[in-house]
C-alpha cells in the first residue's frame, strides 16, 4: 500500500546503538521501508547515536551500505533512498557520561514539539544510565517515548531494577518494551484467526485441543555473541520472552477490545495461571541441551564449547524444551510443549495446535493410524497458516484417505512487500499504540515463572545433554513428549495415506 498522506505525526527517532548490528540489520531498513511507502512525514528525522566518533556524512555512508546489504541494491529506490539519507543525523554520546549529550539536546530542542523517541538498541545494563542522563539533560517532553529491547534484565531482580530506574524518568504509558515476535504478521493474525472466525473459538479449549507445540529453531550458533550468550542461554534468550508471548496469545481469553490494556490484561492472566515447574518436576518437564560438532546443510560446524568467548566447561544451554500447563478452566489438562535451540536442522518458528481425534473412526483403518486435525501457524520463514484435514483421494475402488492442508500462504495471497515486524512496531511507537508491547507486570511475571526453572537446573547440578549440530536437540526432548504418547510435529515428514 502506498500512503499519499502522512498518517503519523512528525517525529525524531533517536537510536542509541545506532551503528550496531540491530540498527543496521533491522531498525534502519525497517524505517527505510516505511519511508519508501510514503509513511514518514517530511520533517521527521532519524538520529543515530553511539560512542564512536563520526560525521553525519560518514553515518549516512554507513547506513547506505547497510541498506544495500540488508534491503538489497535492486530493491532500493533512488528517490526514496535519497530522501531517507537526508533524514539521518548522528551524535556521538556516551551512555554513562555527559559526553555528546549537550549536542544531542541542541539538535532535539530546535524542534521540541515533535514526537520524540529514544530507542535503546544497547546492552540492557545501560538502560538505567541512559534514562538517568535523559532526565539530567531535560530531554523527556510530554511527547517522548522510550523503547527497550529484550532482554529486560537477566533475572527478576535485574528486570525490576531496570523497570524502576526507567520508570523513575518515564511514565509507564510511554515505555515500550519491544518483542519483535509480536509484530510478525502471522502472530498478529493469530488474534484475527481466533476472534474473527466462529469456526475456531468453540473448540479452542480442552474439549477440542489435545495439546499445543511452540517451536523456535535456529540454524546459527552463537556467532560473535559468545560472551553474551554464555551468560544467558536458550531459556533466558528465547523462551522467557518470545515463546512466552506466543503462548499467551494462543492461551488468552478474548479481550473486551483491542485497546492497549485489554489485550495485555488477558496476557498477564495466562502468565499468572502457569503451573510452576518445581524441582520435583524438572526431570520430566524440562530438557536442556548443548550442541556438539556436527553439520548444517552439509557444512561442518564446531561444538558450542569450541566457540569464541565460551568459558571452559560451560554448562550454558543452547537448547531447552519444556512441558507447560496453564491451570485454568479453558486449558485444564492440555499440555503446551515449548522448544527452542541453536544449530537445529532448519530455521523455523511455528505454533502447532493439535486437535483431539474424532470419537469413533468409521473408515477402513484403525484410529491409531489416523492423525487428528492440526492447525499449523508458521511465524517464519514462508509465513503461512495451514489446517490439515482428511479428505478422500479421487478415483474408483477402495476408500483412500489423504491428509491435505488448507493453505493460506502470505507470500502467495499478498503479493506486495510483507512488512518486517519492526516496521509495524516502530510506527506503533510513534502512534503511542502499546498493544503489541510488553507491560512491566508481564515482563516480571515471565521472569518470576522462569526463575523457578533456572534455580531448579542450578540446584540439580546436571550438565546439559549433548546433541549433534544439525539435529532437533537431545533425545531426552523426544522422550519427554513420547512419554505422553505424542510426538513433535515435522511438516517435512508429511502424513500417511490411509487405504
Amino acid at each position: 500500500m502506498n500512503f499519499t498522506q502522512p498518517i503519523i505525526d512528525d517525529f525524531d527517532y533517536v537510536v542509541f546503538g545506532g551503528t550496531g548490528d540491530l540498527a543496521r540489520r533491522k531498525l534502519l531498513p525497517a524505517l527505510y521501508h516505511r519511508d519508501a511507502d510514503g509513511q514518514l512525514p517530511a520533517a521527521s528525522r532519524i538520529i543515530g547515536s553511539a560512542r564512536a566518533e563520526m560525521t553525519r556524512k560518514q553515518f549516512q555512508t554507513l547506513v547506505h551500505k547497510s541498506l544495500t546489504e540488508f534491503v538489497g541494491a535492486k530493491a532500493l529506490d533512488k528517490a526514496s533512498l535519497s530522501r531517507f539519507l537526508d533524514r539521518l543525523h548522528y551524535v556521538s554520546c556516551d551512555a554513562t557520561a555527559d559526553h555528546g549529550w549537550a549536542e544531542l539536546a541542541t539538535l532535539l530542542n530546535n524542534e521540541p514539539r515533535k514526537v520524540r523517541i529514544f530507542y535503546l538498541a544497547t546492552a540492557p545494563e545501560l538502560y538505567g544510565a541512559i534514562a538517568d542522563t535523559i532526565k539530567r539533560h531535560a530531554l523527556n517532553t510530554p511527547e517522548t517515548r522510550i523503547v527497550l529491547e529484550k532482554p529486560i534484565g537477566h533475572d527478576l531482580a535485574s528486570a525490576r531494577d531496570i523497570n524502576d530506574r526507567v520508570g523513575a524518568v518515564f511514565d509507564e504509558r510511554t515505555i515500550f518494551r519491544i518483542d519483535h515476535y509480536l509484530g510478525k504478521e502471522t502472530v498478529q493474525n493469530l488474534l484475527v484467526l481466533r476472534f474473527a472466525n466462529s469456526l475456531f473459538e468453540p473448540v479452542w479449549n480442552h474439549n477440542g485441543i489435545d495439546h499445543v507445540q511452540i517451536t523456535v529453531a535456529e540454524t546459527v550458533g552463537v556467532e560473535d555473541r559468545g560472551g553474551y550468550y554464555d551468560h544467558t542461554g536458550a531459556l533466558r534468550d528465547m523462551i522467557q520472552n518470545h515463546l512466552m508471548q506466543l503462548l499467551c496469545l494462543v492461551a488468552m481469553e478474548p479481550p473486551a477490545s483491542l485497546d492497549r490494556e485489554s489485550v495485555r490484561d488477558e496476557k498477564i492472566k495466562v502468565l499468572h495461571a502457569l503451573a510452576p515447574i518445581t524441582p520435583a518436576d524438572i526431570a520430566t518437564k524440562s530438557v536442556r541441551g548443548q550442541y556438539r560438532a556436527g553439520a548444517i546443510n552439509g557444512n561442518p560446524v564446531k561444538a558450542y564449547a569450541d566457540e569464541h568467548d565460551i568459558a571452559p566447561g560451560s554448562t550454558t544451554e543452547t537448547f531447552a524444551a519444556l512441558k507447560v500447563e496453564v491451570k485454568n478452566w479453558r486449558w485444564a489438562g492440555v499440555p503446551f510443549y515449548l522448544r527452542s535451540g541453536k544449530r537445529m536442522p532448519e530455521k523455523v518458528s511455528e505454533i502447532v495446535i493439535q486437535f483431539k481425534p474424532v470419537p469413533y473412526w468409521i473408515f477402513p483403518t484403525g484410529s491409531d493410524q489416523a492423525q487428528p486435525n492440526r492447525l499449523v501457524i508458521r511465524v517464519q520463514p514462508n509465513e503461512h497458516i495451514r489446517l490439515h484435514l482428511w479428505t478422500k483421494e479421487p478415483g474408483p475402488g477402495g476408500l483412500r484417505l489423504r491428509n491435505a492442508p488448507l493453505n493460506l500462504s502470505f507470500a502467495e495471497t499478498f503479493k506486495e512487500h510483507l512488512p518486517d515486524a519492526y516496521e509495524r512496531l516502530l510506527m506503533d511507537v510513534v502512534r503511542g499504540n502499546a498493544t503489541l508491547f510488553m507491560r512491566r507486570d508481564e515482563v516480571e511475571a515471565a521472569w518470576q515463572w522462569t526463575e523457578t526453572i533456572i534455580d531448579a537446573w542450578k540446584n540439580a547440578g546436571d550438565r546439559p545433554r549433548l546433541y549433534t549440530a544439525g539435529t532437533w536437540g537431545p533425545t531426552e526432548a523426544i522422550a519427554m513428549i513420547v512419554r505422553d504418547n505424542r510426538s513433535w510435529f515435522d511438516e517435512q515428514a508429511g502424513e500417511p495415506i490411509q487405504s
